[in-house]
């Protein structure tokens, strides 16, 4: 890991965002119905080992002070992110999944109220998978230090009762698709997304 006061700068991220096809720009319909100029697909980035490790790094070095005994991500999103995290820090790296419509820990994770966890993702949108993630750790008593993202796209509205530092804070405006200026100037749109 490089030096804890080398932090990752703002226009780094955003070129290897761009570099990869994270951050698109153009007409999108997204998943919600709701229409955006901008799009992010952060599971690109992840296919490139180099560029998902220098961002896990500078994801541990956010927290290189807290002595994380492991690392936990909400599958899918979260589950690279998590190994590479773990793999920043030289700790543990689990996933939680959902079995019913509940996240849980499966394949014999296992955690104890003594260890210093870390929730990561890569997108935080709502921050709905990682509450359900920290609702699983808090029932079971697990000590959460905090929780950090490559991506908040909330633009800072995602809210959570321990610390947030993502790695980047991006607010994407959206439009209901009956008001969408994009549409207005007659701009074609596409619907990316992973549903």
């Amino acid at each position: 890991m490089k030096e804890v006061n080398e932090m990752l700068k703002r226009e780094r991220i955003i070129e290897i965002l761009k570099e990869t096809g994270v951050l698109q720009d153009g007409h999108f319909l997204l998943s919600s119905g709701r229409h955006a100029g901008k799009y992010l697909q952060c599971a690109q980035v992840l296919q490139y080992p180099s560029y998902a490790s220098e961002l896990a790094e500078g994801i541990a070095r956010l927290w290189s002070d807290q002595k994380i005994d492991v690392v936990i991500g909400p599958a899918i999103g979260g589950i690279v992110v998590s190994y590479a995290v773990g793999q920043a820090l030289g700790c543990r790296a689990i996933f939680a999944e959902r079995r019913e419509g509940r996240m849980t820990l499966r394949r014999n994770f296992k955690l104890n109220p003594a260890e210093r966890v870390l929730i990561v993702e890569d997108v935080v949108t709502t921050g709905g998978s990682v509450q359900e993630v920290i609702n699983l750790l808090e029932e079971e008593r697990i000590n959460v230090i905090g929780i950090s993202s490559i991506i908040d796209r909330s633009g800072g509205k995602a809210s959570f009762n321990y610390p947030f530092k993502p790695l980047l804070t991006l607010n994407i405006e959206s439009y209901p698709a009956d008001d969408c200026p994009l549409c207005k100037k007659g701009i074609p749109f596409t619907k990316p997304g992973s549903r």
